[in-house]
């Protein structure tokens, strides 16, 4: 690992030396959070020959060395705190894998580390923890010439085991034969022990994340973000099989289909097809996180690896455009009692994503006043952000732009008719006219805030102040908020007193 002590820490690069593809992202740490600030990768296919010869594709050799003397130009440019270089199946499997490492040394500087096959699985599920804390079940992390299975639970990765499953290990020389494959993919996977078993596979890696948008094609979702996409395990092996019996010439006409994946993933389908018959699996849901993230989050303090990174990246990203740091903690506390009497919406989540919510509350304050509410939506329905859901990124959306105005024109209003049920809707709006409250009532001022009360009395919103604060609090203008929170909650309301 490379180090210059004149950057922030928080500046981290990782080149990811793949049996398919190399790549280099460049991230910025903001404690929990992790934000992808460049990312470009060649699909070099280094491992294409591995299975068949043993050894390196020589054509994948060179693709491979010119992207990371690339990459090292890019980095002395960018010039990050640490630089981490990692190798995995192909070169850790490959007879000329030390003559590579060496090559790369001598002309560029970096010292690669090839990672185990155990060191694979571990690094891969504490990616998938990163991006999801609260994940249980099975990582799954498809690489070009190995898949590698990881159990998790409570917070840790068990035990994991590397299988020759990547497309690459697959591939015959007399091209790809469904039936053939199929069976080949199942004598493998007879061939685990127990533990793997699960309802949930958290599936990483470029080949399920191209099945996953090819789904939601098929599926007509409408909100084309990869990561915590979930799909029922049925409508997952309805994807798979379509795509094994796809000709190479009908995958080239479907749209979202890489062509420099189109040798591949059909094998990854009857992969993934493999898998959830043969370990029982419910839902599939895909990690955008993986090795790469794995190894920034497993550097991280224990302190830091336990913040919520949902509550971490909101907080990130609203203080960037918002004028105060304090506001969000201090709005949290003062809507805790009112949503606190209400029915959980998410259940157990609600009090993340209300905290979440709420430190975005300023997130709109440079932007347009007459389009701020339309671009916060926008802004929070596809932030870069881990620990979110697709339902719960539509209640945020829904909640900041119910924030910024009390129009009931929400947008994209299909997109958060399919993904959001109308009982968290109506909840959102109400937190989003709870927060233009307490924003406007304080003039986003924490201080002011904290001498005024918001509680449910029965069936009555109280918004109360402390003394000698009422006719500084209570105006025209905070009874008209007021009213519109009630309404939204159908309670009555009641100020001072």
């Amino acid at each position: 690992m490379l180090t210059s002590d004149d950057r922030p820490a928080g500046d981290a690069a990782v080149i990811d030396i793949g049996s398919n593809s190399v790549r280099l992202v460049v991230y910025r740490l903001d404690g929990r959070a992790i934000w992808t600030v460049f990312n470009e990768k060649v699909l070099a296919g280094l491992g294409r020959e591995v299975a068949q010869t043993g050894r390196l594709a020589p054509e994948g050799v060179d693709a491979a060395l010119n992207a990371v003397r690339r990459f090292k130009a890019v980095l002395g440019a960018a010039r990050p705190s640490s630089i981490s270089v990692v190798a995995t199946a192909a070169v850790r499997e490959a007879s000329d894998g030390a003559e590579f490492i060496d090559r790369v040394w001598t002309s560029t500087g970096l010292r690669v580390r090839v990672l185990s096959g155990e060191e694979e699985a571990f690094f891969a599920a504490q990616g998938v923890l990163a991006g999801a804390p609260d994940a249980a079940g099975l990582v799954g992390d498809l690489g070009g010439s190995s898949l590698e299975l990881t159990p998790i639970a409570d917070g840790r990765p068990g035990r994991g085991v590397t299988l020759p499953l990547g497309p690459f290990a697959l591939r015959e020389p007399d091209g790809f034969d469904a039936a053939r494959t199929r069976a080949r993919v199942g004598r493998i996977l007879d061939q685990l022990n127990g533990g793997f078993q699960a309802k949930t596979l958290y599936a990483v890696g470029g080949g399920w994340r191209t099945l996953a948008l090819l789904q939601m094609q098929i599926a007509g979702y409408p909100l084309q973000i990869l990561h915590q996409y979930e799909i029922a395990a049925a409508d997952a092996l309805e994807a798979a099989r379509f795509i094994a019996r796809q000709s190479r010439g009908s995958l080239e006409r479907i749209e979202g289909v890489s062509r420099r994946r189109l040798d591949t993933i059909p094998y990854a389908a009857l992969v993934l097809e493999g898998l959830i018959e043969r370990l029982q699996l419910s839902h599939i849901s895909i990690s955008a996180y993986g090795v790469r993230e794995g190894l920034l989050f497993e550097a991280m303090s224990p302190e830091v690896r336990a913040l919520d990174p949902l509550i971490a990246g909101c907080e990130t990203l609203g203080a960037r455009t918002g004028l105060s740091d304090d506001l969000g903690p201090a709005l949290e506390a003062w809507l805790r009692p009112l949503f606190d009497a209400l029915p959980p919406a998410f259940g157990a989540r609600d009090p993340t994503l209300i905290a979440a919510a709420c430190r975005l509350a300023d997130l709109g304050a440079r932007l347009h006043p007459d389009h701020r509410a339309h671009l916060v939506f926008e802004q929070v329905l596809r932030a870069p952000i881990a620990g979110l859901g697709h339902a719960e990124r539509a209640f945020l959306a829904a909640t900041l732009f119910s924030r910024h105005t009390a129009s009931g024109a929400m947008p994209e209003r299909n997109t958060i008719a399919r993904i959001l049920a109308p009982d968290r809707l109506a909840r959102a709006r109400a937190l989003g006219a709870a927060m233009r409250l307490g924003c406007d009532l304080s003039g986003r001022s924490p201080d002011l805030l904290g001498r005024s009360q918001l509680s449910i009395d029965r069936d009555t919103v109280r918004l109360t102040a402390n003394l000698g604060w009422s006719d500084m609090l209570l105006g025209e203008q905070t009874a008209k908020r007021a009213t519109a929170l009630a309404s939204q909650l159908s309670l009555g309301l009641k100020l001072g007193g």
